[in-house]
């Protein structure tokens, strides 16, 4: 519990500076807000990556790091970050690589389509204090170029290296700083990412985003230096132990193994169970104040009003 206190002292102080140093741009001010955009322009960015422009009339300020949750028509929510400039008080910029039905839906939008978001929100808080290490990781350029764009204007001392199985699939090539590290596979073999990490100072920042190999890596490789990922999937079940998942109105009652969310296990019964994030933080699979894609018991059951 000790640790658990100080990690999350830690990440609220971070919060707290990021917020003092862009003062009024506050995400949570539209958090709740529904905006009707429209699709100003759609680039084919590399191999199955397409960009969108959304444009409407003056939006809410956003900060690095932030994400939208698109509605998709199906119905299907998802987060794409923000990688656009926050300055542009006219339009974001998303960037969506085709893995799924959602993404697809995404592929599927033209210029001039109206799409609804909600946001921006902000679950990956950037705090402009050098030195700072950026890891990005394929479609993990997202977030992370922003951030690096703003540490350059600020002149806070950074390091950013950018990785991908090959230049082909590696969007934004033609956006970066002169600075950049790029890490193709076919060119340079699989990157160290625990080399490239413990050769930073240990009184930095690391801010990465990335397929889920070069995360765990990264963790392993982080000692006393302050982390900041996104995921792009759910993190592993650890240690967890089977559960029922009691559904009070509808009198079922659902096994849940020790290795899968009450989230999955609600899915194979429900299919169209809303959900987004499937890591806590976004709401959309909230059901009585439990937020079902993370939740485990103390106990052997989780009651549900479904």
């Amino acid at each position: 519990m000790d640790g658990f206190v100080r990690g999350l002292e830690k990440f609220t102080d971070g919060y707290l500076k990021a917020l003092r140093h862009f003062g009024s741009a506050r995400p949570d001010r539209a958090v709740d807000r529904l905006l009707r955009l429209t699709v100003a322009q759609r680039r084919e960015e590399v191999e199955d990556v397409v960009s969108l422009r959304l444009s409407g009339p003056e939006l809410p300020a956003w900060q690095p790091g932030c994400h939208l949750d698109l509605h998709l028509p199906s119905g299907l929510r998802r987060q794409y970050s923000l990688c656009g400039d926050p300055r542009d008080r006219t339009s974001y910029r998303i960037a969506v690589r085709r893995v799924g039905t959602g993404s697809a839906e995404v592929h599927a939008l033209r210029e001039g389509d109206e799409v609804v978001v909600r946001g921006p929100r902000n679950a990956f808080p950037f705090v402009p204090e050098g030195p700072m290490l950026f890891l990005a990781g394929g479609i993990g350029i997202t977030p992370i170029l922003a951030m690096v764009r703003e540490a350059a204007r600020l002149g806070v001392e950074h390091t950013f290296v950018y990785c991908g199985r090959s230049r082909a699939t590696m969007p934004f090539l033609d956006e970066l700083p002169d600075h950049t590290d790029v890490r193709p596979d076919d060119e340079r073999g699989l990157p160290d990412v625990e080399a490239i990490v413990g050769t930073f100072p240990a009184h930095g920042s690391v801010y990465c985003c990335g397929p889920t190999p070069m995360l765990d890596a990264v963790r392993r490789a982080f000692a006393s230096r302050r982390l900041h990922f996104e995921r792009f999937a759910p993190p592993p079940i650890t240690d967890g132990r089977p559960f029922a998942l009691v559904l009070r109105r509808s009198g079922i009652t659902l096994d849940v193994p020790a290795n899968r969310s009450a989230l999955d296990v609600l899915k194979d019964l429900r299919p169209t169970v809303p959900y987004s994030c499937r890591q806590g933080f976004c709401g959309t699979c909230e059901v009585d104040g439990v937020r079902v894609c993370v939740a485990r018991p103390t106990g052997d059951r989780l009651v549900l009003d479904l």
